[in-house]
């Protein structure tokens, strides 16, 4: 009987909820600030959905630079990403874990600039983006799409941004994935047009998913302003 593909959703939510900024900007505050959320990770097939991983992801410290250049549309001599830059790419890693343990994932830090290990996604198909000629490869994929939501939380404002990302079947097969992260860049344009210099905006670990023909991945990655 030939075997059938199963589909993995991983569902990833950023928050900026009171545990992580509180009421006031204290500077004699001895609570950390930081923006993350919460990754859910299912696996289906034609009959069920079975929920594997719920965890936290974090948005990094260059990410957040980032938003305080595009919020008075100044380049500050100090923060590395431009800022014209925007959220627009995704990338996949072999690093989240501790050595030895595959279902050890370490703890994304505020100070991540990159993913850990970043695997290449596929040598030729120009619908992806970051080639890299020393390794030639394609590194990104880009999201399938890009959704505005409302927050019932929040009196259904439109505060909430919804990244969906397919990763196919002929996609980094026979590694075992345990980091993802959204990448910023200037331009989402595929192929040979994403040359350059991407910057992470987000990251998340994970306990180790062996990617294989038979399995593709979707990513449903939440981002609350």
């Amino acid at each position: 009987m030939k075997k059938q593909d199963k589909d993995l959703v991983i569902q990833i939510e950023d928050m900026y909820g009171e545990e992580c900024f509180g009421d006031t900007l204290s500077p004699n505050s001895n609570v950390p600030r930081k923006p993350q959320g919460r990754v859910e990770i299912f696996e289906l097939d034609e009959y069920n959905k079975k929920k594997l991983i719920s965890k936290s992801n974090l948005v990094v410290y260059m990410a957040r630079e980032l938003i305080a250049e595009k919020t008075v549309n100044e380049n500050y001599v100090g923060i590395t990403p431009d800022k014209d830059e925007f959220v627009c790419w995704f990338g996949l890693g072999d690093g989240g874990v501790a050595g030895g343990d595959p279902f050890d994932p370490l703890v994304p830090t505020n100070g991540d600039e990159d993913l850990a290990s970043e695997v290449m996604i596929h040598e030729t198909n120009s619908l992806l983006g970051d080639y890299r000629v020393a390794t030639p490869g394609y590194y990104k994929i880009p999201f399938d799409s890009v959704e505005f939501e409302q927050d019932t939380a929040n009196d259904d404002r439109w505060v909430v941004l919804k990244f969906t990302i397919t990763v196919g079947a002929t996609y980094v097969n026979d590694i075992q994935l345990s980091e993802a992260g959204l990448f910023t860049f200037a331009n989402a344009t595929p192929g040979l047009g994403s040359v350059g210099t991407f910057h992470l905006f987000s990251r998340v670990t994970f306990p180790s998913i062996v990617k294989t023909s038979t399995r593709r991945l979707l990513f449903v990655w939440y981002l609350y302003t």
